[in-house]
This record gives structure tokens, sequence and C-alpha cells, in this order.
């Protein structure tokens, strides 16, 4: 656990105690703490107005003031203080029609699920529970509070957090819950994508990204969210080269195998690394065998038209779509020339390549050689520096004689090729060649 960041939470409901009024953490922090986990964040409950807590802290900024919501700013931290409320009239899927503060039960009652619906004194030491959150965290099960489809009902995003949640904690999700999850999936669509896209980031994280796909799948979700690679579900596949099955499997094997350090973006390469497979897949009707030409560069624009509508960043699109244009490139890379396989080595996304090479092979044949030779090669390039600047700039060209324009532009493609290659290794060897190519040019002049 943050010491630190516990240590203001409680300061802050101290604070608020001492002015007369109720205040315990409450929802996924009260969670993990029981659960051993470390918080990221404190939320707190409080019977006191927004008006009393801008009063009775320093920096306070008024959220969501409508709903008895204020962030108050402590030490660098951020914490979300709210009034007791229960909730009525929502119209949109999200928002509350109206508003009315009260007390800690009738707070508890309008969340989503028992194991985010306990209150704890942190000064006291004291949990309250008023819908059965305890025994469901005991018994590591998700059950929403009170009536599940009115709980859906009121935030469509609470069926896509079920999911996550459930794979997240290693819970089981109730059966009455799970089934209001299954009835309406596709309320899920009237959510913002930017929600949407955030509690999938969570959902693929290691190590429950497999079986956050499968709930995904099994609740109906998947069609929904990301209807691309619930196409993979019956997408068949060679077994000689794939003998884990469809693209569904080969995706959902290469989740399991996700690293614990895993760059943000990796589980998203991994599952649209084949996402076009579907849609161009060809069957050999004499062998048998399953084809997918042209299915990296299908997938890359593919890749890109997903993550536009999730609103990631234009960053994070660039990767993730050179990921899957250059997947595979790999299968070739002992066979390349050097040039070729030090330009694929220096592309900045190569890392993260990389990684999704493996996870490639450990979803499939489980065959680590080429992912080793990779290793060992990206080591010898980082032990040549001299290899990464290009031994000559456009100035150094000027200064021997060369205009700038395309010819220009020739000289320096083939002057990095042969850098790359190791025929030419130092600046002077490379201006001795640019000379050289004059003095033939103008011999071979009329």
């Amino acid at each position: 656990m943050d010491a630190q960041l516990a240590t203001v939470a409680t300061e802050i409901a101290r604070r608020i105690q001492q002015a007369g009024f109720a205040a315990y953490w409450v929802g996924g922090c009260v969670r993990d703490f029981l659960l051993g986990r470390e918080p990221r964040d404190y939320d707190v409950a409080t019977n006191a107005t927004p008006e009393l807590i801008e009063r009775l802290f320093l920096k306070t900024i008024p959220v969501g003031r409508q709903f008895g919501v204020v962030l108050v700013l402590e030490q660098g931290f951020e914490f979300q203080v709210a009034t007791f409320r229960s909730e009525s009239g929502y119209t949109d899927g999200r928002h509350p029609g109206q508003v009315t503060f009260g007390d800690p039960a009738a707070d508890a009652s309008r969340r989503d699920f028992t194991v985010n619906g306990l209150y704890y004194d942190p000064g006291q030491k004291v949990l309250h529970d008023w819908v059965g959150g305890e025994a469901d965290l005991k018994s590591r099960v998700l059950r929403a509070i009170g009536n599940p489809a009115e709980r859906f009902a009121e935030d469509h995003l609470r069926l896509l957090r079920a999911v996550r949640l459930a794979a997240q904690l290693g819970f089981e999700i109730e059966p009455a819950t799970l089934a209001a999850v299954k009835q309406n999936p596709e309320r899920v669509m009237r959510v913002s994508a930017e929600r949407i896209r955030d509690e999938l980031l969570k959902l693929f994280c290691p190590p429950h990204a497999a079986r956050g796909l499968d709930l995904l799948r099994e609740t109906g979700l998947l069609a929904h969210v990301l209807p691309e690679i619930a196409a993979t579900i019956e997408c068949a596949q060679s077994p000689q080269y794939h003998p884990e099955g469809s693209v569904y499997n080969h995706i959902r094997l290469m989740l399991s195998n996700l690293p614990a350090e895993c760059p943000a973006m990796l589980p998203w390469a991994v599952l649209l690394h084949d996402v076009a497979k579907p849609v161009t897949a060809t069957r050999d009707e004499v062998t048998g065998q399953h084809h997918f030409y042209t299915h990296e560069k299908v997938g890359a624009e593919m890749t890109e038209t997903i993550l536009r509508r999730l609103r990631f960043s234009n960053q994070e699109i660039a990767d993730v779509k050179i990921c899957v244009y250059h997947h595979m490139q790999f299968k070739d890379a002992r066979e390349m020339r050097k040039s070729s396989l030090r330009r694929m080595l220096m592309r900045p996304t190569f890392p993260l390549e990389l990684e999704l090479h493996k996870l490639d092979c450990l979803g499939s044949h489980q065959g680590l050689e080429l992912y080793d030779f990779l290793k060992t090669q990206q080591a010898e390039l980082a032990q040549q520096p001299e290899v990464l600047p290009p031994l000559l700039t456009g100035h150094d060209l000027q200064s021997l004689g060369l205009k700038p324009g395309p010819a220009m532009g020739r000289v320096m493609a083939e002057l990095r090729e042969k850098q790359l290659q190791d025929e030419l290794k130092t600046a002077e060897e490379a201006r001795a060649w640019v000379l050289a190519q004059k003095t033939t040019a103008a011999s071979l002049s009329p």
C-alpha cells in the first residue's frame, strides 16, 4: 500500500469527522484494502454537503456539485469526496434525473456491486456493510446491488465493468447478475467510446486479459465492443501452423502469456495483429490449407479504424498499426540482407514488435529460436552506436559539391544502404566513396 496516500486519505476523513460529520472510505479502495491489494485512489463518502467540504479544505474542484461530488487536493493527491445520496430518474443510461442527499445506507444501495458498496472508517477501523458486500468479498463473488437489471439500466457501462471486475479480481459473476448482462449487451454501445476504451484498457491487462476476453465472449459484449474480434471465433487455421485452432484461440493464448510488466499497447497489438484473417480467409480445396493473403496489410487499416473508433491517440494508433503491418516480416529475419535486418531493428516500434512476435510464437508452435536470434541481433546492434546515425548529412554532401535534389537523395539512400551492410564504416570512407562516384560520373559524361 502507498503509505502516504493512505495516510492522507485517513487525515481527510478525520478532518471531516472533527467538524461533526460522518466520513468513510468507500468503493473500490475499501474492496482492495480488504483484499490486501494496493488501492490506487481513495474515495470518501460523507453527510457533509459540497459547500461544507469546500470550507474545510483549502484546495477543491467542484467536479460534480449537482451530484454532491467535490475533488479535494491534498499533498499532491486527489480525493473524490461525495455526499451520501440516493438517485432516480435515469433516462440516458448514465446520469440520474434526480439526486437527493441522504444517509449511508441509501448511498450504498445506489452503487453497482456489493463488493463496491462497503464503507470503512479508517480512524476507528470499523467496516460498515449495508449490502452484503463483505460476504461476497470472502466468497469471491461479483453481485449487483438489488435488482441487477435496474443497476445496469442506470449506467450501461456497468455491463462492461462487471466483466472487467470479475476478470481483474478473479471473481465469479453471480448467476442473476450474469443473466442481466447477457440480456441486453447491446446497451453498452450507448456509452461513450472513451468510457468503453478505458474499461477495455483495464480489462486487457495481465494476468487476467485472457479471462477478460472469454467473459466478453460469454456475455455477448464482445460482438458489440469489438465485433472484429468476435469474427475470429469461427475463423479456422491450418493445424500444421496453428495447432491451437481458431484465430480466437490463438489470440487468447497470446493474451494468457502477456508479461507482467506489459507495455500499454501490447495487448492491443495482440488483439489486432490477425484481425483481418476472417475477411481475407481462403481455403485450398486440394490441400485443405487455410490462407490469409495480405491479412497484415488489411489488418493495419482495420486497426486504425478500430482504434480511432475507441478514441485512442494518434501515436498509439500509429504504433499498433506498424506492429500489425510488419508482424509477418519476422519469419524472414534470418534470410534478410544485413541492411534490411538492421532497418527492422532500428524501427522505434521494434521493441513492441518483438514482444508481439514472442507472444505470436507462444500462442502457436511455442518455438522461440527466431525470437532469440533477434534478441541477439538487437544486442549486437546496441554495441555499434556508429551504425545508428547516418555517416554523412545532406550538408556534408553539399560541401562535397552535390546539389540538393533527387540525385543527392539517391546518393544518401545508397550511402545508408552501404553503411547498414558494413561496406562503409566511417565518415572518411563515406566521403571517399562519394568523391569516387563524382569522378566516375564526370568521366562518363559526354
